[in-house]
């Protein structure tokens, strides 16, 4: 007797590829979130990155209108050579402070150095950049992400919005399996049965193959 598959219904198959692709999603914040906890532990003087990626959360509106207070932006370590003019960067003006401003100058003379200045801001910053000040040069921002990532960090927003999303759709992919499985078991006996009484009405003498 073969086996029959149990289809799935049009719902069905959408709650499953939505299912699948949030539960990937959550995965990939799960992996880049322990990431950069890990790397904060192992190396505290340094920004932690994902394979040069590197987010900040941005606290001041000196670069409006191009990047606003509470936006999450994301930087990329680059060569220094590659800085021009008019680029965005990421640097250390402080032990705890990194300072995303604009390229104004690109001097040479003694070293390569950066001068910058907020866009919103009536002067440029008193302190040239160095090379070993570079975090990274500017990509894209997230409007009004930033606090809600800062808060994605805590353990309680990884329990609240990665943790037990991952968990509840572990859940519901294991009931959905065993409902399909006992609806598949219930066939096969059904089937079974109508096979058991096709074989009493034939009197036993023909085997019946399904």
């Amino acid at each position: 007797m073969g086996e029959e598959k149990v289809p799935k219904t049009a719902l069905g198959k959408a709650i499953s590829v939505i299912g699948v692709t949030v539960c990937a999603f959550l995965v990939l914040v799960l992996i880049v979130n322990v990431t950069f906890i890990v790397r904060s532990y192992i190396y505290p003087d340094k920004v932690p990155d994902f394979f040069g990626y590197k987010p900040f959360i941005v606290l001041s509106g000196s670069m409006e209108p191009t990047i606003l207070a509470g936006d999450l932006i994301v930087t990329k370590v680059v060569a220094p050579e590659q800085i021009v003019k008019d680029d965005i960067i990421a640097f250390r003006a402080a032990q705890n402070t990194v300072v995303t401003h604009r390229v104004t100058d690109v001097r040479t003379e003694d070293g390569l150095t950066f001068l910058t200045k907020g866009d919103a801001n009536t002067g440029a910053d008193a302190k040239a950049v160095s090379v070993a000040d570079l975090e990274g040069i500017y990509l894209w921002r997230a409007a009004g992400v930033g606090r809600f990532a800062m808060f994605l960090q805590t353990p309680l927003g990884m329990l609240l919005f990665v943790i037990t999303p991952l968990c509840l759709f572990i859940v519901y992919d294991i009931t959905s399996r065993n409902r399909r499985n006992r609806k598949k078991a219930d066939r096969e006996a059904q089937l079974e049965a109508e096979l058991a009484a096709l074989r009493a009405a034939k009197g036993g003498d023909k085997k019946i193959e399904l």
